[in-house]
């Protein structure tokens, strides 16, 4: 792993010479790395997780597996590590096949001394309620999962959920979740260190809300061509959102870029 941006006083020394430089970073200094900014009483933050081929696709045959590598998985867990709560749309979810987070010892102490539990919550947005109750992300979570949902859900599949140990948020009018109401209520839970991994429609509506504060993207030296979505599908804003470029790293041709709102 080398740092290309920003450039520090380091920044020489681990470009050069290569074998140095280029080594695999530990899990406290990816910690470090990708650290949330400082938060204040009321604040929140919602960074996005994404995976993208030099030719824009977001999956390759529905997943985005095959487009990532190890390094691009152990951001993926420091990442996990760092949240409060991870959100994802229901289609990922079944895409993906979610299972709960699990503790992981190497962020233990770093989670105590933020006054995390041990494993980040997973909140899944969903206006259908189309999920499978008996799978373990619902039964079996360390921390209980979250299922955002409009207050016109099916009162059957809402029992059902909550008869399988979830926890039912209410964070729209009708059908639809508001995404910037469902970051809203999380917070109000005390899940103030958001993060998202989609799917591409769920990263679409929080920017169309302009809810969204930073995208880590992994930029794989990949192609696929196809017609594979790209990281965020929907509607087009009226006006391109313009991020701040915070940090470039580089390894084994992967590029790992982390964007904040200006």
């Amino acid at each position: 792993m080398r740092r290309l941006f920003p450039v520090t006083d380091q920044t020489s020394a681990t470009l050069s010479p290569a074998p140095q430089g280029d080594r695999e970073w530990s899990l406290d200094e990816l910690a470090e790395a990708y650290a949330y900014p400082p938060l204040s009483q009321d604040a929140h933050w919602l960074r996005a997780n994404m995976v993208s081929t030099l030719d824009g696709a977001a999956q390759h045959e529905g997943r985005s597996q095959p487009i990532s590598g190890a390094s691009d998985m152990r951001i993926f867990g420091t990442l996990r590590a760092l949240a409060d709560v991870v959100v994802v749309g229901a289609e990922t979810v079944r895409q993906e096949g979610y299972r709960p987070a699990r503790a992981r010892a190497d962020f233990a102490a770093r989670r105590e001394a933020a006054g995390q539990g041990p494993a980040p919550a997973i909140a899944v947005i969903t206006a259908s309620m189309d999920l499978d109750f008996s799978l373990p992300l619902y039964t079996g979570p360390l921390v209980p999962t979250l299922v955002l949902t409009g207050s016109a859900a099916p009162s059957d599949r809402v029992a059902a959920a909550t008869a399988a140990g979830a926890e039912v948020v209410i964070a729209g009018e009708g059908a639809a979740v508001d995404p910037a109401r469902a970051v809203r209520e999380l917070a109000r839970r005390g899940l103030r260190r958001q993060l998202t991994e989609g799917g591409p429609r769920l990263l679409g509506q929080f920017v169309a809300a302009d809810a969204l504060d930073e995208l880590c993207l992994t930029i794989s030296p990949m192609l696929t061509a196809g017609d594979a979505q790209r990281i965020s599908g929907g509607p087009s804003v009226a006006v391109p959102h313009r991020l701040a470029a915070a940090s470039v790293l580089e390894e084994a041709g992967f590029l790992f870029t982390s964007y904040r709102r200006i």
